[in-house]
């Protein structure tokens, strides 16, 4: 008791000074704000990005987004007969903790994945077919694979609860200067060796069976990715978590997400393609000279500019899907090799052909979706009943034409391939795009710091393209910015981040 009047005011002064200093890094020396930044792309990253830097650098910078297509980017829907179909990223995991908070930020409703039975056949017969009945369905894959669903299962849910690490760290504010170091930050060397290794490698190195490999996790991946399991560990880790139950999706479409985020984030859209960055010595309003970047884009017919503190790049630097020349940086902006992958998405209605897969009649024939393995010679990948964007139950056949239909395929199917796989069909919408990397490990991933306040979202998609993957980078940029800005450097690539924070009270 033998504290004094002045020490027993002084101590929450001096505890609420000594708890700013721990939380607000840098904050006796923040800089003003930029005054103007770019993002280049309006998908999910750029929107994402968008979101995040309103957020850090506060109301009075203005935020110009551009995008040469739709907002939404491959989060694409197709029209069909006056009802739209998701043509890109099409459901969401329960664990993908950004696309939830943007749905509830924004006031969107959700449907759940419309599910039903699958089915996996192998070019002759259909090698595995789901039951109604879940303990059916535990038998049939235990006397098929033994155990090896469960322990695809387990190896599923280490990496995702290692993966679920960034949700902590962006939340305390830590960011991360390339894709190599945030990955090591959430699995160490595991998670490196993964992006470093075929999923084949890696799943052969646990003890998985070529059986169960050829058909449970290689259909997977055609499904999903469009390849085999020649890709990467991580992002064949990232596709088979898209193989558990709870997967949903934004009613309406996911790429309201994007425009949401666009009208949350008060940025301004310009609707334009990008042609060059090129950074310059501009006198700002103060008198003081400043470096800028200065963005050239077409709008219509027209070529303009401008000029901006920050510039993020969040839309594939690949000369097919976004050709921005980077002109007089010294040294030069590094040159990318990222291949995509071409995947059409085909939109029919009819009646299935079950013939083609199964001696049952189609009256007889449950199967909702059918995947296909790598050594079968059908020109598919897979096909599935499809919903709108706004339905909200199972789909319902249309008529007496039966279903309408989403088919991924490597090339644009014919209408002789067609009529294999449908006794008759009222239409075929065909939609060709560059979905997602091809993947070839080893990956060696692009910056994301590309020049001094010039950044490059996208790089993460070399470890695995996903939606949430993309709201991830998008934050981690929007922190990286944000710190580099106001010279924070303990806010970046600290080490052993778990252990810290753990033990933080």
């Amino acid at each position: 008791m033998g504290l004094t009047a002045g020490a027993l005011v002084w101590s929450p002064v001096g505890l609420w000074l000594l708890l700013c200093s721990w939380g607000c890094p840098g904050s006796a020396e923040l800089r003003a704000p930029p005054e103007k930044i770019a993002i280049i792309g309006a998908g999910i990253g750029g929107t994402s990005a968008a979101y995040y830097l309103r957020q850090k650098f506060g109301k009075d910078v203005k935020i110009d987004v551009f995008e040469r297509g739709e907002v939404g980017g491959r989060l694409a829907t197709v029209t069909v007969r006056g009802q739209e179909y998701e043509a890109g990223g099409s459901v969401i995991h329960p664990l993908n903790l950004h696309m939830k908070r943007f749905v509830k930020d924004l006031g969107l409703s959700t449907v759940q994945s419309s599910g039903g039975l699958l089915g996996v056949y192998n070019g002759e017969t259909l090698v595995f077919e789901e039951s109604s009945w879940f303990i059916m369905n535990m038998i049939k894959l235990i006397w098929h694979y033994g155990f090896q669903s469960l322990r695809m299962h387990m190896w599923v849910e280490d990496i995702l609860d290692k993966f679920m690490r960034i949700y902590r760290y962006q939340s305390h504010d830590y960011a991360f200067s390339s894709v190599e170091r945030l990955l090591h930050s959430l699995g160490g060397d595991e998670f490196l060796g993964m992006l470093n290794r075929t999923l084949l490698e890696t799943l052969q190195k646990a003890g998985f069976s070529e059986k169960f490999l050829d058909e449970i996790v290689a259909p997977v991946m055609r499904v999903n990715y469009g390849q085999s399991m020649n890709i990467n560990g991580f992002v064949g880790a990232v596709s088979m978590s898209c193989a558990d139950s709870g997967l949903w999706a934004v009613q309406g479409g996911n790429k309201l997400v994007c425009s949401g985020l666009l009208r949350a984030s008060r940025s301004n859209l310009i609707a334009g393609s990008v042609l060059y960055i090129e950074e310059k010595t501009r006198t700002k309003h103060t008198g003081n000279p400043a470096k800028m970047y200065e963005v050239i884009y077409q709008s219509g017919s027209e070529t303009r500019s401008d000029f901006y503190d920050i510039v993020l790049v969040a839309t594939p630097l690949n000369r097919k899907m976004s050709n921005i020349t980077f002109l007089n940086f010294d040294p030069p902006i590094e040159e990318f090799h990222q291949y995509y992958q071409h995947i059409v998405t085909t939109l029919i209605k009819g009646q299935l052909n079950s013939t083609l897969f199964s001696s049952r009649a189609l009256d007889k024939f449950d199967l909702s979706t059918i995947l296909t393995t790598d050594n079968s010679d059908l020109f598919i990948n897979s096909i599935g009943i499809v919903s709108s964007v706004t339905e909200n139950d199972r789909p319902q056949p249309l008529g007496d034409r039966g279903y309408v239909w989403k088919i991924f395929s490597q090339e644009i199917l014919t209408k002789e391939q067609i009529l294999k796989l449908f006794l008759s069909y009222d239409y075929a919408v065909k939609q060709p795009w560059l979905a997602y990397p091809h993947y070839r490990p080893p990956e060696k991933c692009p910056s994301i710091i590309l020049h001094d306040r010039l950044y490059y979202l996208n790089g993460i998609e070399c470890a695995a393209s996903a939606m949430e993957m993309s709201a991830i980078a998008a934050h981690n940029a929007a922190l990286l910015a944000y710190h580099r800005w106001n010279g924070h450097t303990d806010m970046i690539d600290q080490e052993d981040l778990y252990e810290k924070l753990k033990t933080e009270l």
